[in-house]
């Protein structure tokens, strides 16, 4: 069941675009997602497991594809499985998709630039991406790169380690207790806002040409990031100067 999915401009590789009367980038709530089943593994597996849950998430998807809007990309740590299993999801009608194992790609910066750009290179343009708890600091990369939603239950995820976020940093609150008596529901609604907001940052700058302004301001914010910057920028200015606008 495709969703119908327009770009209205770019911003480097980052779009604006149009999912029904949804403005991308966005926060997607789960809840209002259709996603089909599909068959996850850890991020470091040996190839041949990570291949069986590709095929099993593609069985999976196959199955769901009159009722689902969503499906996954799996492929663990291999970027070959993850294009194929892209692509083969297309070819089933899917255009919105999950990109599994997010969080471990967080921490693996090389691993997370490459994937990204490789699949917005080899998937259709009007396919969209949805990355799964993103830290608010590297969002505005992550839509840099052509991210183009997030879902909102990282708001809960670091609810439940006790984690507060804000658009730079996130604090452990057993480690610093900015708020002490804070229950897990006021957390969760907090880091909502600190998302929703984030996003916003996020639109206004693409709308004033200056995203990339804000992805250098919040490179700094921690290793990862900034090293995910610089990766991009070395090995794959060709990517970001096809999109980017030339005074």
């Amino acid at each position: 069941m495709n969703s119908k999915f327009e770009i209205k401009s770019h911003d480097g590789p980052g779009r604006i675009g149009k999912l029904e009367d949804i403005q991308t980038p966005c926060i997607f709530h789960e809840k209002s997602l259709k996603v089909a089943p599909s068959e996850g593994s850890a991020y470091n597996v040996d190839y041949e497991i990570a291949k069986w849950n590709v095929e099993l998430t593609l069985k999976k998807a196959e199955e769901y594809k009159d009722s689902c809007n969503i499906a996954t990309i799996q492929g663990s740590k291999y970027i070959d499985l993850r294009v194929e299993c892209g692509k083969r999801l297309e070819e089933l009608g899917y255009n919105g998709f999950l990109i599994a194992n997010s969080d471990d790609l967080l921490l693996h910066p090389r691993d997370l630039v490459d994937l990204i750009v490789t699949l917005k290179k080899e998937l259709k343009p009007t396919s969209y991406l949805i990355f799964t708890f993103a830290e608010p600091s590297f969002m505005p990369l992550l839509s840099y790169m052509g991210i183009d939603g997030f879902l909102s239950n990282s708001s809960e995820y670091y609810s439940y380690l006790n984690v507060l976020l804000t658009p730079t940093k996130t604090y452990e609150l057993d480690t610093y207790p900015i708020y002490e008596d804070i229950s897990r529901e006021e957390l969760e609604k907090y880091n909502l806002n600190t998302l929703k907001f984030v996003i916003k940052e996020i639109q206004t700058h693409m709308k004033n040409k200056s995203l990339r302004n804000l992805v250098e301001e919040r490179s700094n914010t921690n290793p990862q990031n900034i090293s995910a910057l610089k990766i991009l920028d070395k090995k794959y200015m060709d990517y970001l100067l096809e999109y980017t606008q030339l005074y």
